[in-house]
């Protein structure tokens, strides 16, 4: 048996257009300067609050970062239903996840910085509910790396760490993963480069989706 946790943003779903949208407007709103798509690439994975403030250069979430952070929640769900803000899956994910959940000795799970009504969505549209057995939020937990997203689901499924395959595309699954004990696959179609994954602890690196079942079958 083995748990297969997956990131959302930048590994199941490309949604790298929509997050810099609001975050951009969020930033002009609080009259700062928009910022550009590095600044907002980086940051994908962490919890809101924490990203907001690291894209300020603030060491710590102070008051402002957390309005920002609500600010950001409110006109999310309006930036979303624009006509192009879609945040559609990644070529070849819909197979694979549909391929992995067809295997009793599988469990899958989602940990990401997404708020849970964001992930609830995600999943939803794409049809993923029945697929997801557990699932670790910006809601539930520290922000990655922390390990506690992978921990949890651990122990919500009775699955030892070392049991357990952590997916995702930015340095914060790799060092959240090896944090907590579990092995960590590195995918190159999200927002962080290889080398940056390999040096945040990657086990190995996925070039297309269809590359994972060798590290999980």
């Amino acid at each position: 048996m083995k748990l297969v946790l997956f990131d959302c943003d930048g590994t199941l779903v490309d949604s790298v257009r929509l997050i810099h949208e609001v975050m951009a407007r969020t930033f002009v709103d609080f009259g700062y300067k928009r910022p550009d798509v590095a600044a907002t690439k980086s940051i994908i994975g962490l919890s809101l609050e924490i990203a907001i403030a690291r894209m300020q250069g603030k060491p710590h979430v102070d008051d402002e970062a957390i309005a920002m952070s609500a600010h950001y929640k409110s006109i999310s769900p309006g930036v979303r239903d624009e006509g192009d803000m879609q945040t559609p899956l990644f070529d070849g994910i819909k197979p694979l996840i549909e391929t992995l959940a067809a295997h009793d000795e599988i469990l899958l799970g989602a940990v990401t910085g997404k708020s849970r009504r964001g992930l609830v969505h995600t999943l939803e549209v794409n049809d993923f509910t029945p697929y997801f057995v557990v699932s670790r939020t910006a809601d539930d937990c520290p922000s990655k790396p922390h390990p506690a997203m992978v921990t949890e689901c651990c122990d919500e499924t009775g699955m030892d760490p070392h049991d357990t395959i952590v997916i995702g595309d930015a340095i914060y699954d790799m060092q959240m993963a090896k944090a907590a004990g579990a092995t960590a696959i590195g995918v190159s179609w999200g927002y962080a480069s290889v080398e940056e994954l390999l040096a945040a602890g990657a086990d190995a690196i996925a070039h297309h989706p269809n590359d994972l079942l060798s590290h999980i079958l």
